[in-house]
């Protein structure tokens, strides 16, 4: 099997941001590094970054590419489905922003700029067909005949991990029975760098804020509620938005197609197995009502990079020690916002009377806890 293969030290598995920022990262270190992943289409999708994703991507010089398209956030204003509200400011938080809201397409563009650069990266577009590990090395089949073999194998390709399945962790998933409805609109008043959030009818509806009084919409509907906005043209979307945000920004005037996601809630039993690491959505999905998930991953990334930046000499990528080192730094932060999340869905998708009362009052309490809410927003803030 050897005799025909391409050697590299690490084979990264998925083209999505957070595979991109793997193989970069490791390319930029000096490795060697074969990024599996089709040529995907772009999507309407935005991001929450946080300063811990910021940090990383500017270490990795791919920041400075995206400054002219980041919308800051200063201010965060969130409604309850009766009285109760919360206000999250970055200057009464003592940060220079909440977050940094930006177009997955102009990070995918940035990315790809930056991985043409890399002389150690080679991006392969063939299907994975077969993985296989021993103590030396780890193998990976490709529809195009060829073999690669490396020190270790990053599973980067999604909820739906094909990495993940050949190294044989246990998956548990749950079906919120929600679909993420996104879209992009341009807004009659101005938003101030402020995202709003409502919690509405067992349903979350996001505007967060872009560059040229543009905001991004996230709506977590119930998954037939979805079918039916995801139905509508542009100019009866823009009208059910202004009436579910009680028209705080005005007329609103769809500027890009409305998309669907799935929401569910994805654990595994394990990051690691030999010769093998998980980040990303392959290690752990949540609901993105904190707009969490792509920095859960980026901190992922950041985490395997310096326990490999930081390895003894003696020690390849694949070493055990290092893969549980990475393990370890990862559990706790990954099930505080699992739990966190989780439960912030489950209180608000509860339609009765009580509870509508008790997270009222719960938002009531925080909104009082100034020292409650910066510790909330610290993490966020990653």
């Amino acid at each position: 099997m050897t005799s025909h293969s391409v050697t590299f030290h690490a084979i990264v598995g998925g083209g999505g941001l957070v595979g991109k920022t793997a193989a970069l990262a490791l390319a930029q270190s000096g490795l060697r590094v074969a990024l599996l992943a089709p040529r995907a289409a772009l999507d309407s999708r935005i991001y929450a970054l946080s300063s811990s994703s910021q940090t990383l991507l500017e270490r990795l010089r791919v920041w400075q590419a995206l400054e002219q398209r980041l919308g800051p956030v200063l201010d965060m204003r969130v409604f309850g489905d009766a009285f109760a509200k919360l206000h999250f400011s970055a200057f009464q938080a003592s940060v220079p922003q909440l977050a940094w809201i930006v177009e997955s397409t102009l990070i995918e563009q940035s990315l790809d700029a930056a991985l043409r650069f890399q002389p150690s990266l080679s991006w392969f577009e063939s299907r994975a067909q077969g993985m296989t590990v021993d103590d030396d090395a780890a193998y990976v089949a490709l529809s195009s005949g060829e073999t690669l073999q490396a020190d270790l194998i990053i599973g980067a390709d999604g909820a739906h991990s094909w990495v993940r399945a050949q190294m044989g962790a246990k998956v548990d998933r749950r079906d919120y029975r929600q679909t993420g409805v996104v879209a992009n609109f341009k807004a009659e008043k101005a938003h101030g760098e402020t995202a709003y959030q409502w919690f509405r009818d067992t349903e979350i509806i996001a505007l967060l804020p872009l560059p040229d009084d543009h905001v991004s919409l996230v709506w977590s509907a119930r998954t037939e509620h979805a079918d039916e906005l995801l139905a509508l043209d542009p100019a009866q979307l823009a009208a059910q938005v202004e009436v579910a945000t009680q028209n705080l920004l005005g007329t609103l005037e769809c500027v890009t197609p409305a998309q669907g996601f799935p929401l569910a809630l994805q654990t595994v039993d394990k990051l690691i197995a030999p010769r093998v690491a998980l980040v990303g959505d392959a290690a752990h999905l949540i609901h993105p009502l904190a707009g969490q998930g792509i920095n859960l991953g980026l901190r992922d990334v950041a985490a395997l990079v310096d326990v490999i930046a930081n390895k003894e000499g003696f020690r390849d990528l694949g070493d055990p020690i290092l893969l549980r080192r990475y393990e370890r730094a990862r559990r706790e932060d990954i099930q505080k916002f699992m739990v966190a999340t989780d439960g912030l869905q489950r209180l608000f998708a509860v339609p009765s009377t009580v509870a509508r009362a008790v997270r009222n009052v719960g938002m009531a309490l925080v909104g009082a806890q100034p020292l409650v809410k910066r510790w909330l927003v610290s993490a966020a803030l990653g």
